[in-house]
């Protein structure tokens, strides 16, 4: 198991002394849920990337049609 060290002030220690928590559980569950929080996000994100990307396009040709009009030009139109 790796170990992470935090400083925090005087004054917070002494306040954390006062509650009876596990720190350390409470602070691997709180990094736990910002990881998956950011997973999350960073996964919306993408969605929302690839939605935009696979927008209709207004009025241009698809990329098949441009390939193969591109094959047709170039070797003829019966040619594979």
């Amino acid at each position: 198991m790796a170990v992470i060290t935090v400083r925090i002030d005087d004054e917070t220690k002494k306040l954390m002394n006062e509650v009876r928590i596990n720190w350390s559980e409470f602070i691997r569950e709180a990094i736990r849920k910002k990881i998956e929080e950011e997973k999350n996000r960073n996964l919306a994100k993408a969605i929302l990337i690839n939605e935009r990307l696979r927008r209709k396009s207004k009025g241009e040709a698809k990329a098949e049609e441009i390939i193969r009009q591109f094959r047709e030009d170039r070797y003829g139109e019966n040619r594979n």
